[in-house]
């Protein structure tokens, strides 16, 4: 049976695309009469699928189910990258899903075992929702004291758009920000309906005008790699290549590691941030996860 919200979250994703799309992206001939709507109309996306008008218009007010033909169609209509293919089909695949239970995250112990091993390379584990699980001490020095944060409000995302150090440290805080949204909407097509996700959404919403538009436009990203650009109050200007590791068991777990180029002054910064650096157990979120 079709969940109503994965349904409507289906269709909200095919209305903000069609919307970010001109006539003459998909070769429609340009007209000069006075568009009401921003984007294709309906009619025009179910022409370019080859679809009824009413069909598309169902599966956007999410009443109705799409084949795997119907989605593929669709994906070429709208001009969809990889992600955003990925992202579609999850949607489509979550509205036969059953409720489920949503077990609390555990670090895995081989995800513990790396972070012990890291000394001078800030690491991040990031668990579904870019919750912070764990740390080493290099992050707190890069980022902030995560331990000294009650363990319901570490959240990567959350810290990006609420912290001021943190929003300060990112020297790309737009670029930065807008792309956490986007991989948290990725994750968010295997869960649309997490009562932990709504309300993550709901506080960003209430409290960030960017946050609130950047998640209407249903970008996505998978990327696992880029390079990021902080500024820090002790040690200055950082330029550091950004990995990311999935976990192979399906916990959705992610290792995050910060690295700059050997005998950069980055790479200086980050030696002089770890000498001044107590060692410490690895942190590690506990503690009830409800904001």
């Amino acid at each position: 049976m079709t969940s109503d919200s994965d349904a409507r979250a289906l269709g909200a994703f095919l209305k903000a695309r069609r919307a970010q799309l001109a006539p003459q992206d998909c070769g429609l001939p340009e007209s000069d009469s006075v568009r009401k709507v921003t984007g294709l109309r309906r009619e025009e996306v179910a022409r370019l699928a080859a679809i009824s008008v009413d069909y598309y218009t169902r599966l956007e007010q999410g009443r109705v189910r799409a084949s795997a033909p119907v989605l593929s169609t669709l994906a070429r209509a709208l001009r969809l990258d990889d992600d955003q293919r990925r992202y579609l089909h999850e949607l489509a695949r979550r509205t036969d899903a059953q409720p489920r239970r949503r077990p609390a995250e555990r670090l895995r112990p081989a995800m513990r075992r790396l972070l012990d091993q890291l000394t001078e390379t800030p690491a991040l584990v990031l668990g579904k929702r870019l919750d912070i699980l764990a740390w080493n001490s290099a992050a707190a020095a890069l980022y902030t004291d995560f331990a000294a944060l009650p363990a319901n409000r570490r959240n990567y995302l959350r810290l990006l758009f609420t912290d001021p150090e943190v929003r300060h440290l990112h020297r790309e805080w737009a670029h930065d920000a807008r792309e956490a949204v986007a991989a948290l909407r990725m994750e968010a097509a295997t869960d649309p309906d997490g009562p932990d996700l709504a309300r993550l959404v709901g506080e960003l919403s209430v409290r960030d005008a960017d946050f609130r538009a950047w998640w209407a436009e249903h970008h996505v990203n998978s990327a696992s790699y880029g390079t990021k650009h902080y500024r820090h109050r002790l040690v200055g200007d950082l330029t550091l290549d950004c990995d990311t590791w999935s976990s192979s068991d399906g916990s959705g777990q992610r290792l995050m590691i910060l690295t700059a180029e050997a005998d950069s002054p980055s790479h200086d910064a980050l030696r002089i941030l770890a000498s001044w650096t107590t060692p410490q157990p690895t942190g590690e979120r506990t503690g009830d996860t409800t904001p």
